[in-house]
């Protein structure tokens, strides 16, 4: 089955959509990274998302911090265990495994890749590499670019790496053909706008005049423009996005939901 083959529908012209990332958790729920509790972290924004009331969640990528696939079934406890009821879809980060994913996947955890409502699409691009930084494969770009050259919606992107350089540490683990994977959706003249994880903080950027941008981290954040790894436990952020198609104009509302520790 090629990457995008799976669908899941929504009948309607406006999705109400958060969009979290890099839970970093352990097959022990007391598991810390970075002396910060990211289970309890997650717990904290499932609930707060499920006030928000959203119509699916996208999660993007980093689900583990000790690769054991107990840590994917404590994220898919936590989730049934939440009052959230929406689906919740994937991308993969760099730490996880896709065998993994796919077998916590099913009801509520969908692994579907590409999201369809009234005028609009999301598509969610696998840019886990060989290494910790991010690599799309010329079969998946070739596929992405047929997805896009087929539709007459316009898209709304995902995926874990960032594909612009952030002038920090993380720079060194981006998505190497990242300018490669942009100008193939601005040159398709169909992409509203792309948003990634993987950074473990909050950016807005651009490439041409395409939207890029980066969701803060559910467990521990990264500091800002810094040549060195450094972390602060600001308390976990999600983001939330309200995409709605009006007449055949595509609209994408988006704001970064800070929670205290």
């Amino acid at each position: 089955m090629a990457w995008f083959d799976e669908a899941y529908s929504f009948d309607k012209s406006s999705l109400n959509i958060a969009h979290i990332t890099d839970s970093h958790l352990f097959a022990d729920k007391s598991g810390e990274y970075f002396n910060v509790n990211t289970a309890k972290h997650f717990e904290k924004s499932l609930a707060h998302i499920a006030k928000q009331k959203p119509d699916c969640v996208i999660f993007g990528g980093d689900l583990t911090q000790d690769h054991s696939f107990e840590s994917y079934l404590l994220f898919s406890n936590l989730i049934n265990q939440s009052v959230l009821t929406c689906p919740v879809f994937w991308v993969p980060g760099n730490h996880d495994e896709l065998a993994m994913l796919n077998r916590i996947s099913g009801a509520q955890i969908n692994a579907a890749k590409r999201i369809t409502a009234n005028g609009f699409d999301l598509l969610l691009i696998n840019s886990k590499g060989p290494t910790p930084a991010g690599w799309v494969t010329s079969n998946h770009l070739d596929e992405i670019t047929q997805c896009l050259v087929s539709s007459s919606k316009s898209n709304v992107m995902f995926c874990h790496h960032n594909p612009l350089p952030i002038n920090g540490y993380l720079d060194k683990h981006m998505l190497e053909n990242g300018p490669q994977l942009l100008n193939i959706l601005v040159n398709s003249n169909n992409v509203a706008a792309l948003f990634h994880g993987h950074v473990h903080n909050e950016y807005t950027q651009s490439f041409r005049e395409l939207a890029v941008y980066a969701t803060p981290a559910s467990s521990v954040q990264f500091v800002k423009n810094t040549a060195n790894w450094q972390q602060k436990n600001t308390g976990p952020a999600y983001r939330i996005l309200n995409i709605s198609s009006v007449q055949g104009e595509l609209n994408v509302k988006t704001d970064v939901v800070w929670l205290s520790e």
